[in-house]
Protein backbone atom coordinates (compact mmCIF):
# COMPACT_ATOMS: atom_id res chain seq x y z
CA UNK A 1 0.00 0.00 0.00
CA UNK A 2 1.49 3.34 -0.99
CA UNK A 3 0.41 6.94 -0.69
CA UNK A 4 0.82 8.82 -3.96
CA UNK A 5 0.75 12.58 -4.40
CA UNK A 6 -1.58 13.31 -7.31
CA UNK A 7 -1.76 17.07 -6.89
CA UNK A 8 0.77 19.42 -5.32
CA UNK A 9 0.10 23.10 -4.72
CA UNK A 10 2.64 25.70 -3.62
CA UNK A 11 1.39 29.16 -2.68
CA UNK A 12 3.88 32.00 -2.13
CA UNK A 13 6.55 29.44 -1.36
CA UNK A 14 10.14 30.47 -2.20
CA UNK A 15 10.18 31.43 -5.92
CA UNK A 16 6.64 30.19 -6.59
CA UNK A 17 3.67 32.55 -6.39
CA UNK A 18 0.98 29.95 -7.06
CA UNK A 19 1.63 26.65 -8.78
CA UNK A 20 -0.39 23.44 -9.07
CA UNK A 21 1.13 20.19 -10.35
CA UNK A 22 -1.15 17.38 -11.52
CA UNK A 23 0.62 14.03 -11.20
CA UNK A 24 0.10 10.29 -11.50
CA UNK A 25 1.59 7.45 -9.49
CA UNK A 26 4.93 7.34 -11.32
CA UNK A 27 8.23 8.80 -10.22
CA UNK A 28 8.75 12.49 -10.93
CA UNK A 29 11.97 13.83 -12.47
CA UNK A 30 12.56 17.58 -12.26
CA UNK A 31 15.30 18.85 -14.56
CA UNK A 32 16.63 22.31 -15.28
CA UNK A 33 19.56 24.65 -14.66
CA UNK A 34 20.87 25.48 -11.21
CA UNK A 35 18.71 28.07 -9.49
CA UNK A 36 15.63 27.25 -11.54
CA UNK A 37 13.50 26.18 -8.55
CA UNK A 38 13.87 22.38 -8.50
CA UNK A 39 14.98 22.04 -4.89
CA UNK A 40 12.28 24.47 -3.76
CA UNK A 41 9.64 21.94 -4.87
CA UNK A 42 11.37 19.19 -2.89
CA UNK A 43 11.58 21.48 0.13
CA UNK A 44 7.85 22.15 -0.11
CA UNK A 45 7.24 18.40 -0.09
CA UNK A 46 9.50 18.00 2.95
CA UNK A 47 7.24 20.39 4.89
CA UNK A 48 4.50 17.76 4.60
CA UNK A 49 6.29 15.99 7.45
CA UNK A 50 7.01 17.31 10.97
CA UNK A 51 10.06 19.51 11.44
CA UNK A 52 11.70 22.36 9.56
CA UNK A 53 12.03 20.79 6.13
CA UNK A 54 15.09 19.70 4.19
CA UNK A 55 16.84 23.07 4.50
CA UNK A 56 16.02 23.48 8.21
CA UNK A 57 14.60 26.90 7.35
CA UNK A 58 12.80 29.22 9.74
CA UNK A 59 9.07 29.33 9.01
CA UNK A 60 9.10 32.89 7.68
CA UNK A 61 12.24 32.34 5.58
CA UNK A 62 10.40 30.37 2.92
CA UNK A 63 7.88 33.10 2.08
CA UNK A 64 8.13 34.25 -1.51
CA UNK A 65 10.42 37.29 -1.84
CA UNK A 66 7.88 39.39 -3.71
CA UNK A 67 5.01 38.65 -1.30
CA UNK A 68 3.57 41.56 0.66
CA UNK A 69 4.62 42.06 4.25
CA UNK A 70 2.63 39.84 6.58
CA UNK A 71 2.00 37.24 3.88
CA UNK A 72 2.05 33.57 4.68
CA UNK A 73 2.92 30.51 2.63
CA UNK A 74 1.09 27.22 2.18
CA UNK A 75 1.80 23.79 0.70
CA UNK A 76 -0.90 21.19 0.14
CA UNK A 77 -1.07 17.80 -1.53
CA UNK A 78 -3.83 15.48 -2.65
CA UNK A 79 -2.99 11.89 -1.69
CA UNK A 80 -4.37 8.73 -3.18
CA UNK A 81 -3.68 5.32 -1.71
CA UNK A 82 -5.19 2.08 -0.47
CA UNK A 83 -4.64 2.99 3.18
CA UNK A 84 -6.75 6.15 3.39
CA UNK A 85 -8.17 6.60 -0.09
CA UNK A 86 -8.26 10.18 -1.33
CA UNK A 87 -7.05 12.71 1.24
CA UNK A 88 -5.73 16.28 1.10
CA UNK A 89 -3.12 17.36 3.60
CA UNK A 90 -1.61 20.80 3.95
CA UNK A 91 0.55 23.04 6.04
CA UNK A 92 1.72 26.61 6.11
CA UNK A 93 2.59 29.62 8.18
CA UNK A 94 -0.43 30.34 10.37
CA UNK A 95 -1.80 33.78 9.32
CA UNK A 96 -3.71 34.27 12.59
CA UNK A 97 -0.61 33.63 14.66
CA UNK A 98 1.52 35.82 12.40
CA UNK A 99 -0.92 38.72 12.85
CA UNK A 100 -0.23 38.44 16.60
CA UNK A 101 3.52 38.41 16.10
CA UNK A 102 3.95 34.64 16.48
CA UNK A 103 5.33 32.20 13.92
CA UNK A 104 3.87 28.72 13.90
CA UNK A 105 2.66 26.16 11.43
CA UNK A 106 -0.93 25.31 10.79
CA UNK A 107 -1.76 21.74 9.69
CA UNK A 108 -4.98 20.70 7.96
CA UNK A 109 -6.29 17.28 6.95
CA UNK A 110 -9.19 17.42 4.49
CA UNK A 111 -9.74 21.03 5.51
CA UNK A 112 -9.87 20.37 9.25
CA UNK A 113 -7.19 22.00 11.41
CA UNK A 114 -5.08 19.66 13.52
CA UNK A 115 -3.18 20.51 16.67
CA UNK A 116 0.54 20.27 16.13
CA UNK A 117 2.41 18.64 13.27
CA UNK A 118 2.08 15.01 14.33
CA UNK A 119 -1.12 14.62 12.30
CA UNK A 120 0.95 14.75 9.10
CA UNK A 121 2.79 11.56 10.07
CA UNK A 122 -0.42 9.55 10.08
CA UNK A 123 -0.95 10.12 6.36
CA UNK A 124 2.46 10.58 4.81
CA UNK A 125 6.14 9.89 5.38
CA UNK A 126 8.81 11.87 3.56
CA UNK A 127 12.49 10.86 3.33
CA UNK A 128 15.13 12.95 1.57
CA UNK A 129 18.80 13.31 0.74
CA UNK A 130 20.32 16.54 -0.60
CA UNK A 131 23.80 17.79 -1.53
CA UNK A 132 23.78 19.98 1.60
CA UNK A 133 23.68 16.80 3.66
CA UNK A 134 27.17 15.92 2.40
CA UNK A 135 28.40 17.75 5.53
CA UNK A 136 26.47 15.40 7.82
CA UNK A 137 29.54 13.49 8.97
CA UNK A 138 31.92 16.46 9.04
CA UNK A 139 29.98 19.14 10.91
CA UNK A 140 28.91 19.20 14.54
CA UNK A 141 26.76 16.67 16.36
CA UNK A 142 23.69 18.96 16.26
CA UNK A 143 23.28 18.30 12.53
CA UNK A 144 23.45 14.55 13.04
CA UNK A 145 20.97 14.65 15.93
CA UNK A 146 18.51 16.53 13.74
CA UNK A 147 19.00 13.92 11.02
CA UNK A 148 18.17 11.07 13.39
CA UNK A 149 15.25 12.94 14.95
CA UNK A 150 13.83 13.54 11.46
CA UNK A 151 13.97 9.77 10.92
CA UNK A 152 11.99 9.28 14.14
CA UNK A 153 9.34 11.82 13.08
CA UNK A 154 8.28 9.38 10.36
CA UNK A 155 7.26 6.85 13.02
CA UNK A 156 6.48 8.94 16.06
CA UNK A 157 4.95 12.37 15.56
CA UNK A 158 5.04 12.97 19.33
CA UNK A 159 8.85 12.92 19.27
CA UNK A 160 8.89 16.57 18.17
CA UNK A 161 6.83 17.54 21.21
CA UNK A 162 9.22 15.76 23.55
CA UNK A 163 12.19 17.52 21.97
CA UNK A 164 10.50 20.90 22.34
CA UNK A 165 9.58 20.16 25.96
CA UNK A 166 13.17 19.20 26.79
CA UNK A 167 14.68 22.22 25.04
CA UNK A 168 12.25 24.63 26.69
CA UNK A 169 13.12 23.31 30.18
CA UNK A 170 16.84 23.38 29.34
CA UNK A 171 16.63 27.03 28.20
CA UNK A 172 14.70 28.08 31.31
CA UNK A 173 17.15 26.29 33.62
CA UNK A 174 20.06 27.94 31.82
CA UNK A 175 18.45 31.37 32.17
CA UNK A 176 17.90 30.93 35.90
CA UNK A 177 21.46 29.76 36.51
CA UNK A 178 22.90 32.54 34.39
CA UNK A 179 20.88 35.30 36.06
CA UNK A 180 20.88 34.10 39.68
CA UNK A 181 23.73 31.61 39.95
CA UNK A 182 23.66 28.10 41.35
CA UNK A 183 23.18 29.37 44.92
CA UNK A 184 20.77 32.22 44.17
CA UNK A 185 18.24 30.40 42.00
CA UNK A 186 15.18 28.83 43.64
CA UNK A 187 16.19 25.17 44.20
CA UNK A 188 12.58 23.96 43.97
CA UNK A 189 12.17 25.68 40.62
CA UNK A 190 15.43 24.22 39.35
CA UNK A 191 14.45 20.74 40.56
CA UNK A 192 11.11 21.03 38.77
CA UNK A 193 12.81 21.97 35.50
CA UNK A 194 15.36 19.17 35.89
CA UNK A 195 12.54 16.68 36.44
CA UNK A 196 10.92 17.80 33.18
CA UNK A 197 14.28 17.47 31.42
CA UNK A 198 14.89 13.99 32.83
CA UNK A 199 11.45 12.66 31.91
CA UNK A 200 11.65 14.03 28.38
CA UNK A 201 15.27 12.91 27.96
CA UNK A 202 14.41 9.30 28.73
CA UNK A 203 11.66 9.26 26.11
CA UNK A 204 13.93 10.95 23.55
CA UNK A 205 16.82 8.59 24.22
CA UNK A 206 14.62 5.49 24.14
CA UNK A 207 13.15 6.51 20.78
CA UNK A 208 16.63 7.13 19.37
CA UNK A 209 17.99 3.80 20.61
CA UNK A 210 15.08 1.84 19.17
CA UNK A 211 15.26 3.66 15.85
CA UNK A 212 19.01 3.17 15.49
CA UNK A 213 18.63 -0.56 16.13
CA UNK A 214 15.91 -0.86 13.48
CA UNK A 215 17.79 1.37 11.06
CA UNK A 216 20.83 -0.88 11.34
CA UNK A 217 18.76 -3.96 10.50
CA UNK A 218 17.26 -2.20 7.48
CA UNK A 219 20.74 -1.18 6.28
CA UNK A 220 21.92 -4.78 6.50
CA UNK A 221 18.86 -5.98 4.58
CA UNK A 222 19.50 -3.42 1.83
CA UNK A 223 23.15 -4.47 1.65
CA UNK A 224 22.13 -8.07 1.08
CA UNK A 225 20.31 -6.95 -2.08
CA UNK A 226 23.09 -4.76 -3.47
CA UNK A 227 26.49 -3.57 -2.30
CA UNK A 228 26.81 -0.46 -4.48
CA UNK A 229 26.86 1.57 -1.26
CA UNK A 230 29.02 0.72 1.77
CA UNK A 231 27.41 -0.99 4.77
CA UNK A 232 27.08 1.54 7.60
CA UNK A 233 27.44 0.68 11.28
CA UNK A 234 25.13 2.98 13.19
CA UNK A 235 25.01 4.06 16.85
CA UNK A 236 23.67 6.84 19.05
CA UNK A 237 26.12 7.87 21.75
CA UNK A 238 25.35 9.99 24.80
CA UNK A 239 25.19 9.81 28.58
CA UNK A 240 21.45 9.07 28.76
CA UNK A 241 21.51 6.53 25.92
CA UNK A 242 24.50 4.72 27.42
CA UNK A 243 22.86 4.60 30.84
CA UNK A 244 19.61 3.23 29.39
CA UNK A 245 21.49 0.36 27.76
CA UNK A 246 22.58 -0.97 31.15
CA UNK A 247 20.18 0.33 33.83
CA UNK A 248 16.38 0.45 34.37
CA UNK A 249 14.66 3.62 33.20
CA UNK A 250 13.68 4.76 36.71
CA UNK A 251 17.28 4.54 37.92
CA UNK A 252 18.53 6.43 34.86
CA UNK A 253 15.95 9.17 35.45
CA UNK A 254 17.02 9.63 39.08
CA UNK A 255 20.73 9.47 38.20
CA UNK A 256 20.27 12.08 35.48
CA UNK A 257 18.42 14.45 37.81
CA UNK A 258 21.24 14.09 40.34
CA UNK A 259 23.81 14.72 37.60
CA UNK A 260 21.99 17.93 36.66
CA UNK A 261 21.77 19.01 40.32
CA UNK A 262 25.50 18.50 40.88
CA UNK A 263 26.28 20.27 37.63
CA UNK A 264 24.52 23.54 38.53
CA UNK A 265 27.68 25.48 39.50
CA UNK A 266 29.45 24.52 36.30
CA UNK A 267 26.38 25.15 34.14
CA UNK A 268 25.90 28.59 35.75
CA UNK A 269 29.34 29.58 34.48
CA UNK A 270 29.43 27.80 31.11
CA UNK A 271 25.74 27.66 30.19
CA UNK A 272 23.56 24.80 29.02
CA UNK A 273 24.10 21.42 30.65
CA UNK A 274 27.15 19.22 30.43
CA UNK A 275 25.14 16.05 29.88
CA UNK A 276 21.81 15.30 28.25
CA UNK A 277 20.15 14.31 25.00
CA UNK A 278 21.03 17.73 23.54
CA UNK A 279 24.66 16.52 23.45
CA UNK A 280 24.13 13.01 22.04
CA UNK A 281 25.71 12.12 18.70
CA UNK A 282 24.50 9.95 15.83
CA UNK A 283 27.59 8.02 14.80
CA UNK A 284 28.19 6.15 11.52
CA UNK A 285 31.10 3.87 10.63
CA UNK A 286 32.15 2.33 7.31
CA UNK A 287 32.02 -1.36 8.20
CA UNK A 288 34.34 -2.47 5.40
CA UNK A 289 37.10 -0.06 6.46
CA UNK A 290 36.30 0.04 10.21
CA UNK A 291 36.48 3.83 9.98
CA UNK A 292 34.24 6.60 11.26
CA UNK A 293 32.44 8.28 8.37
CA UNK A 294 34.37 11.54 8.81
CA UNK A 295 37.61 9.66 8.15
CA UNK A 296 36.34 8.20 4.86
CA UNK A 297 36.76 9.69 1.40
CA UNK A 298 34.17 12.12 0.03
CA UNK A 299 32.77 9.42 -2.25
CA UNK A 300 32.51 6.94 0.61
CA UNK A 301 30.73 9.52 2.75
CA UNK A 302 28.19 10.09 -0.02
CA UNK A 303 27.74 6.33 -0.25
CA UNK A 304 27.22 6.00 3.52
CA UNK A 305 24.68 8.83 3.48
CA UNK A 306 22.79 7.17 0.65
CA UNK A 307 22.91 3.80 2.42
CA UNK A 308 21.46 5.31 5.63
CA UNK A 309 18.77 7.16 3.64
CA UNK A 310 17.69 4.02 1.79
CA UNK A 311 17.67 2.12 5.09
CA UNK A 312 15.42 4.87 6.46
CA UNK A 313 13.06 4.44 3.50
CA UNK A 314 12.98 0.65 3.92
CA UNK A 315 12.32 1.03 7.64
CA UNK A 316 9.41 3.39 7.01
CA UNK A 317 7.87 0.91 4.58
CA UNK A 318 8.25 -1.94 7.07
CA UNK A 319 7.10 -0.05 10.17
CA UNK A 320 4.31 2.07 8.69
CA UNK A 321 2.94 -0.43 6.21
CA UNK A 322 3.41 1.95 3.29
CA UNK A 323 6.59 3.32 1.68
CA UNK A 324 7.61 6.96 2.04
CA UNK A 325 7.75 9.72 -0.54
CA UNK A 326 11.45 9.73 -1.41
CA UNK A 327 13.19 12.98 -2.39
CA UNK A 328 16.58 12.67 -4.14
CA UNK A 329 18.15 16.03 -4.91
CA UNK A 330 20.98 15.93 -7.48
CA UNK A 331 21.93 12.36 -6.56
CA UNK A 332 22.23 10.81 -10.04
CA UNK A 333 25.07 13.11 -11.12
CA UNK A 334 27.45 11.62 -8.54
CA UNK A 335 27.07 8.02 -9.69
CA UNK A 336 28.46 6.08 -12.63
CA UNK A 337 26.01 4.44 -15.02
CA UNK A 338 25.94 1.09 -13.22
CA UNK A 339 25.38 2.59 -9.77
CA UNK A 340 22.82 5.00 -11.16
CA UNK A 341 20.82 2.18 -12.72
CA UNK A 342 21.08 0.10 -9.55
CA UNK A 343 19.95 3.05 -7.44
CA UNK A 344 16.87 3.49 -9.66
CA UNK A 345 16.10 -0.21 -9.26
CA UNK A 346 16.41 0.02 -5.46
CA UNK A 347 14.20 3.10 -5.35
CA UNK A 348 11.49 1.46 -7.45
CA UNK A 349 11.67 -1.74 -5.37
CA UNK A 350 10.60 0.26 -2.30
CA UNK A 351 7.26 0.87 -3.99
CA UNK A 352 6.81 4.53 -3.07
CA UNK A 353 6.65 7.66 -5.17
CA UNK A 354 10.09 9.15 -5.78
CA UNK A 355 10.96 12.73 -6.74
CA UNK A 356 14.37 13.31 -8.32
CA UNK A 357 16.15 16.42 -9.54
CA UNK A 358 19.08 16.99 -11.87
CA UNK A 359 20.54 19.40 -14.41
CA UNK A 360 21.19 16.69 -17.02
CA UNK A 361 18.02 15.01 -18.25
CA UNK A 362 19.92 12.24 -20.04
CA UNK A 363 21.08 10.80 -16.70
CA UNK A 364 17.47 9.71 -16.15
CA UNK A 365 17.01 8.08 -19.55
CA UNK A 366 16.62 4.59 -17.96
CA UNK A 367 13.40 5.88 -16.38
CA UNK A 368 11.68 6.56 -19.70
CA UNK A 369 8.08 5.44 -19.39
CA UNK A 370 8.43 4.93 -15.63
CA UNK A 371 8.51 8.61 -14.65
CA UNK A 372 6.98 11.98 -15.41
CA UNK A 373 9.63 14.38 -16.68
CA UNK A 374 9.14 18.05 -15.86
CA UNK A 375 11.35 20.91 -17.02
CA UNK A 376 11.88 23.84 -14.66
CA UNK A 377 13.38 27.18 -15.63
CA UNK A 378 12.94 30.51 -13.85
CA UNK A 379 10.25 28.96 -11.64
CA UNK A 380 8.17 27.94 -14.68
CA UNK A 381 7.27 24.25 -14.87
CA UNK A 382 6.46 22.55 -18.17
CA UNK A 383 6.02 18.98 -19.38
CA UNK A 384 9.14 17.51 -20.91
CA UNK A 385 9.15 16.15 -24.45
CA UNK A 386 12.28 14.09 -23.89
CA UNK A 387 13.13 11.46 -22.88
CA UNK A 388 9.43 10.94 -22.09
CA UNK A 389 6.21 12.77 -22.90
CA UNK A 390 3.75 12.84 -20.03
CA UNK A 391 0.41 14.34 -19.11
CA UNK A 392 1.01 17.25 -16.81
CA UNK A 393 -0.57 20.58 -16.01
CA UNK A 394 1.05 23.47 -14.19
CA UNK A 395 0.04 27.05 -13.66
CA UNK A 396 2.29 29.81 -12.38
CA UNK A 397 1.40 33.35 -11.50
CA UNK A 398 4.04 36.06 -11.53
CA UNK A 399 6.93 33.88 -10.21
CA UNK A 400 9.91 35.50 -8.51
CA UNK A 401 12.82 34.52 -10.70
CA UNK A 402 15.57 35.28 -8.20
CA UNK A 403 15.41 31.94 -6.41
CA UNK A 404 18.84 32.28 -4.86
CA UNK A 405 17.52 35.10 -2.64
CA UNK A 406 15.15 32.51 -1.19
CA UNK A 407 12.71 33.56 1.44
CA UNK A 408 9.10 32.51 1.66
CA UNK A 409 5.58 32.69 3.10
CA UNK A 410 2.02 32.00 2.05
CA UNK A 411 -1.18 33.70 3.20
CA UNK A 412 -3.74 31.12 2.16
CA UNK A 413 -4.25 28.26 4.55
CA UNK A 414 -3.81 24.85 2.91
Amino acid sequence: MSQTITDLRLFRFRCYSDISLKLDNRAIVLTGPNGAGKTNILEALSFLSPGRGLRQAALDDVTQNSAAAGSTWAVSAALDGMRYGKTRIGTGLDPAALAKGSKKRIVKIDGDARKGQSGLTEYLSVVWVTPQMDRLFLDGSALRRRFLDQVIFNFDGAHLGRLNKYEKALRERSRLLRERGADGADPAWLSSLETVMAEAALSIAAARLITVERLQKAAIENHLHTDIFPLPVIRIEGWVEKALEKDPALKVEEDFKELLRRGRPRDALVGGAEHGTHRSDFMVWHKGHSLLADQCSTGEQKGLLMAVTLAHARLVAAERGFPPILLLDEMAAHLDEYRRKTLFEMVFSLGGQCWMTGTDKELFAPLQGQAQFLDIENAAVTASSSPATDDFSAATDNPDKEEEKESGSCPQTP
